[in-house]
């Protein structure tokens, strides 16, 4: 009679429903045959499966073996099956007692020789294996980074036969405990970019808030460099967020290192990236870049490079802070609430407006390319600003600028009162809540009316604007929006002309 044993649930993903991989031995000819969707990473297991289990002198049944991955609708891939494959085999044969796999978790690729290999996602697992009550087996390489699931039972191990070992309690495997607490991220300085103080301030208010920035200016004016020193003066990560943060990287193509926890991620794709690159996707869909950027930074350089399809789908997940892909035989949704810094020339050749005369660009040329920026896209941008070139005596000052630290305590100030206030940075603001807790003074009413008549800004612009003013306010430690906040707010919506 065949026999069926359920020898582990390997965990997908996040959001991927439980895998239950069963082993069949039944009469007929010898054949191994794993069926469920596998791809072909997931089929080649049986002969790393085959090979590891002859080497570490296990019997491997001549009889006829079927692996089933259920659910059978959900494609399958990586290697972290082979794990569980070879317990079931295991198990099924007699070599294992079946009960001795309750209460675990498995997932691991094997080698040739039996070791066990890092395999991705492995704090996603470990997550699913915390709230499902389960160990988590796993190779050790893995430890550190499954481990930052606090409450998660991880037992890391280098061989196969280690595992059986400890299922057999002959060498029970103990419980991973982190040797040292992660490092504090390190940022580069704001005090390394000379001038631009304007600039700097636009950033503080867009930190303070949460808010979208587009950076223009000519070529060599520090636009990269203020882009980069950015998510250092955001507030630090909680811990819930990092582990969001760890657990989105560990299941990408990159996977997450365990000295990035805490650290906000920081993405700046290529112009030439493709919308499933930016978005996420593929035939099993996987983040893109605005998930892997989630509490945290996306930015995209020489943005009129971007593709326009590939900039239209970033319209969506500004706004509901996640994106969902859909395909004919599976849907997916990833969280994307990332703060978008965005940079770009004022033309083509990068030299408008130069008191050189250098530039040559029409103006008919220049329409187009800032063209290539949708009205929709631009108007969900909150702050836009000009970013000057430095003058010589700024380059020269031998004093350094502000630092990031001493940025950073403002910001995280406004954002506490922020959170305090409302529960949420000002640029989620829902409309009722904007209402609620952007009231103006007399004079700042009177300017936003004649601001709203004089610049014809749409409704969206228009709680942009009352948003912007309303993190100029907290940075200021004012309860109410003045004429003064709402003045530097309009000053940061002047280039939606140009788009």
């Amino acid at each position: 009679m065949p026999l069926a044993v359920v020898a582990s649930r390997a965990l997908a993903g996040i959001d991927a429903p439980e895998v239950t991989v069963e082993v069949h031995l039944g009469p007929g000819l010898p054949a191994f045959h794993i069926v469920g969707l596998p791809d072909a990473e997931v089929r080649e297991a049986k002969d790393r499966v085959r090979a590891a289990l002859n080497h570490t002198h296990f019997e491997f049944p001549a009889r006829r073996i079927t692996v089933n991955l259920a659910p059978a609708d959900l494609p399958k891939d990586s290697s972290r099956f082979d794990l569980p494959i070879a317990l079931g085999v295991l198990a099924a044969s007699g070599q294992l007692a079946p009960e001795a796999l309750d209460g675990h978790e498995f997932a691991g690729e094997l080698s040739l020789t039996g070791e066990l290999r890092p395999v991705r996602g492995a704090l996603a697992m470990a997550l699913q294996a915390r709230n499902a009550g389960r160990a988590f087996v796993l190779p050790s390489d893995n430890g550190p980074q499954a481990a930052l699931a606090e409450g998660a039972r991880v037992l890391p191990v280098r061989t196969l036969l280690e595992v059986v070992a400890h299922l057999t309690g002959e060498a029970p495997v103990a419980h991973y405990v982190a040797d040292t607490s992660p490092v504090p991220p390190a940022y580069p300085d704001f005090d390394e970019v000379k001038g631009q103080h304007q600039v700097k301030r636009a950033l503080e208010v867009a930190a303070a808030g949460s808010h979208s920035v587009l950076m223009v200016g000519p070529p060599g004016t520090g636009k990269s460099m203020l882009a980069a020193r950015f998510p250092g003066i955001l507030p630090p990560l909680s811990e819930a967020q990092s582990l969001e943060v760890a657990a989105i990287q560990s299941v990408s193509s990159a996977g997450f290192d365990a000295v990035q926890w805490g650290a906000r991620p920081f993405r700046a794709p290529h112009h030439s990236a493709s919308s499933a690159a930016l978005v996420g996707g593929g035939n099993l869909p996987r983040p893109g870049e605005i998930s892997l950027a989630h509490h945290g930074v996306l930015f995209l350089d020489e943005l009129p490079e971007f593709d326009r399809d590939v900039l239209e789908a970033l319209r969506e997940p500004m706004e509901s802070g996640r994106v969902s892909i859909a395909r004919a035989a599976r849907h997916a949704q990833f969280p994307a609430r990332f703060q978008l810094v965005a940079a770009m020339n004022p033309c083509p050749c990068g030299h408008c407006g130069s008191p050189a005369g250098r530039c040559r660009c029409t103006p008919e040329r220049i329409a187009r390319y800032r063209g290539r920026i949708s009205g929709p896209l631009a108007d969900r941008i909150d702050i836009k600003l000009e970013v000057p070139a430095p003058r010589n005596s700024e380059l020269l000052a031998p004093d350094p600028g502000e630092t990031t630290g001493a940025i950073r305590e403002r910001v995280v100030r406004a954002r506490a009162l922020q959170n305090s206030r409302q529960g949420k940075p000002n640029a989620l603001l829902e409309t009722r809540e904007i209402d609620r807790h952007c009231g103006t003074d007399q004079d700042g009413d009177k300017l936003l009316r004649h601001a709203l008549a004089r610049l014809l800004l749409s409704a969206r612009a228009y709680h942009r604007v009352l948003r912007v003013a309303r993190s100029i306010a907290d940075l200021a430690g004012c309860r109410t929006i003045a004429a003064e906040h709402i003045a530097e707010a309009i000053q940061y919506r002047r280039l939606d002309a140009s788009f």
